[in-house]
């Protein structure tokens, strides 16, 4: 899977495509007056996360150094980066129906690669994320660099689109920290329902933060397990 770099061409003829002038505009002028708010010393301090899991395993998780460059193609993306927290992907993993033994993790928008060390403490046979940004993807990639080399052999880091993301033929676990807008997100899960339809196999879906859940909710394939207002959980439906 090949390496890209984000586009502000390409994001632009996507954007107008999809949401029309308009929309493209009134998208970049939220995304503008987010990033000046997130410029003031209160909102920094509350866009740091969870720095006790940094401080714990001598990584960089949290969003406290994302360079200003960076927060600016944050506003073309239209999500900007937060860290998984802990304690809330460990309260989603209780309540997996499944042994995860022989599943592949995958991040779509992995950010600085906080959810990818987690997933360690899981029976997954491989851990698999990708990030759009390439700041975000090299600082994940240095913290996987940290751990022993046996481990290091079972993470596949790749920097590029979600949309075009082509999923392994292993059973699934598809974990999200609503990463995309809606409409990219339904691109993600057609491109999954794709693949399940040209190889069948168990697929299970962790979604963080679930604003855009209507999008899975609404697909003929997955089915909701369990959630709270933090987190939701899909399955595939037993006729899927």
């Amino acid at each position: 899977m090949g390496e890209s770099k984000f586009s502000y061409a390409a994001w632009l003829r996507d954007s107008r495509r999809t949401y029309g002038l308009v929309g493209t505009l009134s998208g970049l002028a939220r995304g503008t007056y987010e990033l000046l708010r997130d410029s003031l010393p209160s909102r920094r301090r509350l866009r740091y996360g969870d720095l006790d899991y940094d401080c714990d395993h001598r990584v960089d998780t949290t969003w406290s150094n994302v360079s200003f460059a960076t927060r600016v193609r944050e506003v073309f993306v239209g999500r900007g980066y937060q860290p998984t927290d802990p304690f809330i992907f460990r309260e989603m993993m209780e309540h997996v129906p499944a042994d995860l033994r022989g599943y592949t993790f995958i991040d779509l928008g992995s950010g600085k690669g906080r959810a990818l060390l987690l997933a360690r403490e899981y029976p997954f046979s491989r851990i698999v994320g990708m990030e759009l940004l390439p700041e975000l993807h090299s600082v994940a990639r240095q913290n996987i660099q940290c751990l022993p080399p046996e481990e290091q052999a079972g993470f596949e880091l790749v920097c590029g689109d979600a949309r075009q993301f082509v999923f392994p033929p292993a059973p699934l676990f598809l974990y999200l920290f609503d990463p995309f807008t809606a409409p990219i997100l339904a691109k993600v899960i057609a491109n999954l329902e794709r693949s399940l339809s040209d190889n069948p196999r168990p697929v299970l879906i962790g979604y963080q933060n679930p604003i855009s859940e209507r999008v899975i909710t609404a697909s003929p394939r997955f089915g909701k397990i369990s959630g709270t207002m933090q987190w939701a959980l899909f399955g595939l439906k037993p006729e899927a």
